[in-house]
Parts: C-alpha cells; structure tokens; sequence
C-alpha cells in the first residue's frame, strides 16, 4: 500500500499546483493548453494500444464492455458523484460546472494504465514499490495540467486510485497467477484505447462516454483463462 499512498499523495499535491496557475490563467490559454493537454493522452493511449497482439480480441472487448457498462451506466454514476462531491467540497459557481469532469477525467486516466495494474502487484508482492514511485511522478505533473484547466476535481481522483491499486496490491497474491503477461498486454491495450478516448474528448470537446466502456478491461483477463481452458 505504500507505493499507492505516495501516489494518491503525488495527485494531491499535483493538484494543488495546478490550482495555483489555474487562478491567473486567461481562458483563451485554459482553452489552448486543455487542447495540448488532449493532444498528449491521445498519444499516451494510442501507444500502449498499439501493443496489441490481438486486435481482434481489443473489437470484441470494447463491444462487450460497451455494452455492459451502458446497461450499468458507469458514466451517469460517476458524474453523479463527482457533482455531489462538487456540491459538499465547493461553493455554487466556483468549479464553473469542471468539477464532475476533472473528476471523471483524471480518475480514467490514472487507473487504465498498465503500470497501474503491475505497479500495485508488484507494491503489494514484493514490496518493490518503483514502478508505483515512477507513475506517482508522471501522474503527479499531470494533475498539475488537469487541474490547472478543470480544477479541483482532479485532486478527488487519488480516492478511486486508492481503492482500485490498494486492492490490487492487497489481493496481489491471489489474483497474480491469472494476469500473465499476454493478459497485461491485452488489458493495456483497451486501457490506451480508452485514454485516447479522454483525450479526444478534451481535445474537441466531445463526449465520447468512456466510462461506460470500462468493463472491456475485464473482458482479456476473463478471456485468456477461458481460452487456455478450452481453446489453448
């Protein structure tokens, strides 16, 4: 769990600089470094996509997860509790409606990504906390860009990333045998998929739902024992 807490802490105080800039940035630079900021996730994403070895299988877990996250709406939930978190943390006005976004955002960001998965299994193994240390300073000065265009929001993304990576590092040894390496690919792979969608979303303004989409990371860790099962 330590590896996590500086994480978790690294965001916070990521988060707190940005604020600080975010009080004297003109909107017309908020709006050009949101667009940059964008620019760069989608790059991010599309480069651990591209580690796929099974583009077949990345189709078919968006599909499934698509789907099952829609009947869930994971997007609808999370935006409801990033505006009731908005409503308890600020006053009417102050987050000029980023809050619920920043909030979405960031968590997204930092929880799909592959060091996100091995880091905590490595924290909660071996103790080894490096890989945990090194995405602590990446997401670190990136919560200082998030922040400083969509506001406090981002700083309430270390809750989730305490919850997800603590319980992979707490239950590292029970689940470690399944996620081999072909399935950490996989995994990776959708997550960037899912990156790139943020950053589409930041860069031209859309509103792809991908937390809706977030169960398609499930879908390559269901799919390899599966297969190894029957078709392997």
């Amino acid at each position: 769990m330590i590896g996590t807490l500086i994480n978790c802490a690294a965001i916070i105080a990521g988060s707190a600089i940005g604020l600080l800039f975010r009080k004297g940035m003109k909107k017309s630079v908020s709006d050009t470094v949101m667009q940059g900021v964008g620019l760069c996730v989608i790059l991010i994403g599309l480069s651990g996509a591209l580690e796929t070895q099974n583009t077949l299988l990345v189709i078919l877990s968006m599909v499934i997860g698509g789907v099952v996250g829609s009947l869930i709406d994971i997007n609808d939930k999370m935006n409801r509790l990033g505006a009731f978190a908005q409503r308890k943390l600020t006053r009417e006005g102050d987050e000029n409606n980023t809050f619920a976004k920043g909030f979405v955002t960031a968590s997204l960001v930092y929880c799909v990504g592959a060091m996100a998965i091995v880091g905590a299994l490595d924290s909660g193994i071996r103790g080894d906390h490096s890989t945990l240390i090194a995405k602590a300073i990446l997401d670190g000065v990136t919560a200082i860009l998030f922040s400083s265009t969509l506001g406090i929001g981002v700083m309430l993304s270390a809750v989730p990333i305490l919850i997800y990576q603590g319980s992979i590092a707490l239950l590292g040894n029970a689940i470690a045998p399944l996620l081999s390496a072909e399935v950490i690919t996989e995994m990776s792979a959708v997550g960037g998929l899912l990156i790139a969608g943020i950053g589409i979303n930041l860069t031209f303004e859309k509103n792809i739902k991908v937390a809706n989409m977030l169960p398609a990371i499930i879908v390559p860790f269901l799919y390899f024992p599966i297969y190894h099962l029957f078709g392997g």
